[in-house]
């Protein structure tokens, strides 16, 4: 009785701490040059006029006119200033906005990593400080930059991009604008000199700015926005018929090599349905910390935090029949769907060598639940 009156009580004070803190919204393309900061811009204009109390708290133009032009009239926050490696470099001053408290402040380049020393690593963390104090924030980001979406971008572009953003960050916003182009357009743009300088074009449309990149770049970000519209129809627009609430089991191994594609697949399905998720390690004897080697102890490691940095619950338990394991903790978190590798990693291996293959395949039967294997 006891721990269901302190249920209760935390409960609350998650929907208040909720409610006081700031709106956020996040302007999201597929490429630089789309025109998201002329739109965050364009809207702090509008907001001006309207007699909200907006500041700029970093705004980055790249040098473009069009952008350039639209920061007059617009007050800002003055940027921290930084000495690193014997330059003067400009940050956000998260300080300087918390002890303003504007209604709304406008915060480009999501994904920038701050200056080493600052007080958060990352923007994003500076961002949800600022949202946690009670302000609303407009800010902006490139599909390129989103964490679960980093080796297709990868295989798209031929470039590992380092500054990245969690998904859950993108959860947390109250609205997400998609800031589309056609692939016709913005490669006019980059032609008439409105993205980079006349002297970077040419290598940019040998590189980055080709047809069918900016094509698949494109269809990634109309994907994202529309798996968060679908989020909000779930959480806010009233339910008519039930439906099942999906629940997504991720499963890995010590062998398996592409056990991140697993975590970030099955993070990118959670997304979509707006589901739980866990990554489930079975840990046989075979896999006892003193008999595997310690790359593979790091790699666990590593995929264990990547999981956690895309919203998983990671459950990693003991047991030397695998199929048993995963049937026991998918009948415990009533899971709905369970994601597994391509049939040639080794846990794919493993489940149908055991005779119980046939105990998980009645359980997927009688339960309803979905099998997804990854490529």
């Amino acid at each position: 009785m006891a721990d269901e009156k302190e249920q209760n009580v935390e409960h609350f004070l998650s929907l208040i701490k909720k409610s006081r803190r700031g709106k956020f919204k996040i302007y999201i393309g597929m490429s630089a040059g789309v025109g998201k900061t002329y739109r965050m811009l364009q809207e702090a204009h509008a907001l001006l006029r309207n007699g909200i109390d907006v500041k700029l708290g970093y705004i980055e133009t790249h040098g473009r006119k069009e952008t350039v032009e639209l920061l007059e009239g617009l007050p800002e926050v003055p940027r921290r200033k930084v000495f690193y490696k014997s330059k003067e470099l400009e940050e956000l001053d998260v300080d300087a906005i918390l002890s303003l408290r504007p209604e709304i402040v406008v915060v480009d380049e999501l994904a920038h990593t701050n200056i080493p020393g600052s007080k958060n690593e990352k923007r994003w963390q500076d961002v949800m400080e600022i949202l946690n104090a009670g302000i609303n924030v407009i800010s902006a980001v490139n599909i390129q930059h989103i964490e679960s979406l980093n080796e297709e971008i990868k295989t798209i572009t031929g470039i590992e991009v380092q500054e990245r953003v969690p998904d859950s960050v993108l959860r947390e916003a109250d609205e997400v604008v998609n800031i589309d182009l056609t692939a016709d357009e913005l490669i006019t743009r980059l032609k008439e000199g409105k993205i980079y300088e006349k002297q970077k074009i040419q290598t940019a449309l040998s590189n980055f700015f080709q047809g069918d990149k900016i094509l698949q770049l494109r269809e990634l970000a109309l994907k994202e926005v529309a798996a968060q519209v679908e989020r909000k129809v779930e959480t806010e627009v009233p339910k008519q018929f039930s439906y099942r609430h999906e629940k997504l089991l991720a499963c890995i191994s010590s062998n398996e090599e592409s056990a991140k594609t697993v975590i970030r697949k099955t993070s990118r399905l959670a997304n979509y349905y707006n589901a739980q998720w866990y990554l489930l390690f079975v840990e046989t004897p075979n896999e006892s910390p003193d008999k595997i080697p310690l790359d593979k102890q790091r790699h666990l490691i590593n995929n264990f935090k990547l999981a956690t940095e895309l919203g998983a619950e990671v459950i990693k338990i003991t047991d030397s029949n695998v199929a048993k394991a995963i049937i026991k903790i998918s009948e415990e978190k009533a899971i709905t769907t369970i994601c597994i590798g391509k049939p040639r990693i080794n846990l794919f291996r493993i489940l149908l060598m055991r005779n119980v293959f046939n105990e998980l395949n009645n359980m997927l039967t009688a339960r309803d639940t979905d099998l997804i294997i990854l490529s």
